[in-house]
Order: C-alpha cells, then structure tokens, then sequence
C-alpha cells in the first residue's frame, strides 16, 4: 500500500470515526465520503530541446452539495488520484466547518517543477487550464482553483489568462481561479492567509480556560515555547505571527537538519540565512540537529507540523512532549499516532480546519472578483472622516488633545488587508469555538479532530438534506 494510499485511508477513518456520533444513516454518510467526480488527464508537453514528454494531472470534485467547487493544484511528483481524492474530501469538510459555501476539490500534476524552465511550466499549466475547460471542471460557478505545493500567484495568473481567453466577454472570469497577483484581482492578505488561520485558531485554544487547565498551561500564547517544522510559505507566516506575539519560536526544522535556540529564533533572519547559505544550519546563535525529525521530539509548548504529511506515527508519536499540536500541513498525523497522542494528553489541533486560512480568503478574493470592487473602496474615507470628526469633539468637550501615534490608529479606515485579517480571525475564532462546544457536550468524544469531523459531517449532510437529495 502506498502513502498516499494510506493518507486517503486516514482522511476516511477518521471521518467513521466521527460519523458513530452523528445522526446520519449509513447511506447518507457514503454519499458524504464518495468523491463525486474524477478527471484523470494526460497531455503531450514539448520539452525547451525538441523531446516529447506525456504528462499526468488530476482534478477530483469531491462534493457537490455546494458550488462551486474550491480546492489547490499541486505540482509534484508524489501527485496521484489517492491523494489529490483524499485533500479534496478534506477541502469538503474543512470548508463546512469554517461556513464558506464551496464544495471540496482539488488538482495536481505530476512533475517536479524545479526540473522545467519557466515557458514548459507555463506550457503545462495552460494546457492543463484548456482541459479542464473542455471538460467543465473549472468556471467561477464550477471549480475554483488555487495554489497549493510547487504552485504560486504566477500559475494562477496564466490559468485565469487561458480561461479568460476560452470565454471571452466572461464578466466574471476573474473568479475562476484565486490566489491570483493582486493586479489580475488577487486579494490582499492572500499570501499569508494560512499561516496566520493558523495562529489565530490555536490562539483561540490557548484562550480557552478548560483545556488549558487541563494542560497544565497559562493562558494565552504569551512566553509559550513554540516548535516549527517547516519554512515553507506556511511554516514561516505561522512562526512570524507566533514570534509577533509573544511566542518563543525555540526551534525550526527542514529537510536538510533542524537548528535550536531556548531564547528564540527570527524566522525572518533564518530564512535569509538559508537563501543565501542554501541551508538553515549553522544559523549564528542555534545549535545544530542533523537529524530534522529530532525537532519534533523537542520539549515545547506548541508544535507546529507546517510540511509533509505522515510525519508523526506511531513509532515516534510516543516521544511527543509538546502539549498543543497545530497541524499547519495536511495529514501530518496518522490516525495510529492520533490514538497515542490522545492517551498522553496531548490536544491536536487538526488539520481540516486549522489550515483553512488559505480557502478562507480565497472565499473573499472569489467575491471580490463577482462583486468588482476591492474591499474597503467604498466606506475606508467614509469611517476615517467620521473618526475625525469624532475626535475632534471628543479634544473639544475634554480640552485635552491625542497624541499623534493614537490619532492614526484612531482615525485609521479599514483597507483591504484590515478587513481580510478581520474576516479571517472571525472565521477561525467562531469554528473553533463550535468545534469546542460539540467536544464539550459528549465525553465520549475522544479528541478535538473527531469533534471536528462531526461538525463538518452535520454541515454536508443538513445541505444535501435541505437540498432534497435524500427524499
């Protein structure tokens, strides 16, 4: 059996998991699994010195009780139909949880992009874009892509330029695809939107009495000692908002080692010292771990999982000591280790909602796109004149005057990246606190991921109940 094999194997046993304690009869809860629609493509790619090459890619529409569908492309050479099903029930059930009205999906191509120049990359996408038009499994009220591993705003531009160019006159056509640069309709905020879901959903945990009494620690994630594998675009966001905040980020690993510090690491300056050495190691004032996976075994508050799936098993999870794990990737944890860690004590945050950051703003860049106007154009002068004017009575009445730094903040208007942060950290605020609320209401529910999975299982299944699917 193959890993990826096995990730999809995960995804659906925790989903049964979950599923005993929900009211859905069995069928109900099979249609809620399947994966609606596959699309398998293979294309012929003229390589940059004259050879052919066949080239393999999917897109697999999970769930279709909402539309349209919404979920990444990855660029990799681990792609296969089992994993890009299993992250496209996960875009189901992680877009249920956090109430944005997308069904799952999600694409991949089979290629390590590293090995293509920039024109067979673009090559690729394009055509890669023209099939999934021909077939129908892209469109602003279809499919929605986005990006995920080995793929960027460059990518989702040359998608909406091939899909503009297939529909021309589309007045929506910029809501096909999102994750785009901002200039083609992106959204402000985008790139690190997942990073900071992240923080902001384990913050809410470590805002909540009960668990964190339970673990021993004092509120908030003030002074908490926090471990980071991965200095991805996710890893290096989520460890910037820790740092930002209080947090001692005291250790980051990658593939190459890990590097420790007990005072803290700037993941900024560590990121600039693997651009320019090609490694995290010998960071000045850290010490050394050859072995990357040694970090996760590390004694830390947090742990933050922002890389490959599979990474904590059952052969490791036992050594765990972190008290809180976020898991920043997509399937980090086995559903073996999920067993182990829950008898240690140890609350995992999962995956299937602590990530969705990401397709959170994607949400708001897709109805900016439809709406034709960016966030904050409308009312921004509107609120900072009244705030003015505000003050100015307020100066009036008390004779007394606000100091410069206090009357920016005060007068500040919310533009496009303040009201995208806001939508974010109300998203991840309120699914977490209903994924706590149903953990609380049944003490046989054995840990936060099951509880999440029920929330989202309720979500898809009311849908396709309302909709009449099952008279």
């Amino acid at each position: 059996m193959s890993e990826q094999t096995s990730f999809f194997e995960n995804v659906n046993k925790s989903f049964d998991k979950a599923a005993k304690f929900t009211k859905w009869e069995q069928g109900i809860l099979e249609q809620i699994k399947a994966a609606n629609s596959v699309l398998r493509i293979k294309f012929p790619l003229k390589r940059d010195d004259g050879s052919i090459e066949v080239i393999e890619a999917y897109r697999v529409q999970h769930s279709h009780h909402k539309a349209p569908c919404k979920g990444g492309i990855r660029f990799s050479e681990a792609v296969n139909q089992d994993e890009v099903m299993a992250l496209a029930a996960l875009m189901t059930y992680k877009c249920a949880i956090v109430n944005v009205p997308f069904g799952g999906g999600k694409g991949g191509i089979k290629i390590n992009p590293k090995k293509y120049s920039e024109f067979e990359l673009q090559k690729i996408t394009r055509r890669y874009t023209s099939e999934l038009v021909k077939k129908n499994f892209i469109g602003p009220g279809i499919d929605v892509p986005a990006p995920d591993y080995g793929t960027g705003a460059r990518e989702m531009a040359w998608i909406l330029d091939t899909y503009t160019s297939l529909h021309p006159g589309e007045v929506d056509a910029a809501g096909c695809v999102t994750g785009k640069p901002v200039t083609q309709g992106g959204v402000r905020g985008r790139t690190e939107a997942t990073g900071l879901g992240v923080f902001y959903g384990i913050r809410e945990v470590c805002n909540t009495h009960k668990v964190m009494d339970k673990l021993g620690l004092t509120l908030g994630v003030g002074d908490k000692k926090v471990i980071v594998q991965g200095l991805g675009n996710v890893g290096f966001h989520t460890a910037k908002f820790f740092r930002a905040f209080g947090a001692k980020v005291i250790a980051i690993a990658e593939y190459e080692g890990a590097i420790y510090n007990e005072n803290g690491l700037n993941e900024e300056e560590v990121f600039q010292h693997r651009k320019k050495t090609g490694s995290i190691l010998n960071f000045p004032g850290a010490t050394n771990i050859p072995k990357s996976s040694d970090a996760l075994e590390l004694e830390c508050d947090i742990l933050i999982p922002a890389a490959l799936e599979g990474v904590i098993t059952k052969e490791n999870a036992d050594r765990i000591k972190a008290k809180i794990i976020g898991e920043a990737a997509n399937g980090p944890l086995t559903v073996d280790a999920d067993e182990v860690l829950s008898k240690k004590g140890i609350v995992v945050v999962p995956d299937m909602y602590l990530n969705a950051g990401g397709v959170t703003v994607s949400y708001f860049e897709w109805l900016k796109n439809l709406s034709h106007v960016r966030y904050g154009r409308m009312e921004k002068r509107f609120t900072e004149n009244m705030n003015k004017q505000i003050l100015g009575q307020i100066e009036d009445m008390t004779g007394k005057k606000v100091g410069s730094a206090e009357r920016l903040l005060i007068e500040h208007g919310a533009d496009e990246v303040d009201l995208v942060y806001s939508g974010l950290e109300e998203t991840m605020i309120s699914a977490t606190r209903e994924i706590m609320d149903v953990w609380d209401s049944n003490p046989e529910i054995p840990d936060m991921r099951t509880a999440a999975f029920i929330v989202a299982i309720n979500k898809v299944g009311t849908a396709y109940d309302e909709l009449g699917i099952f008279p």
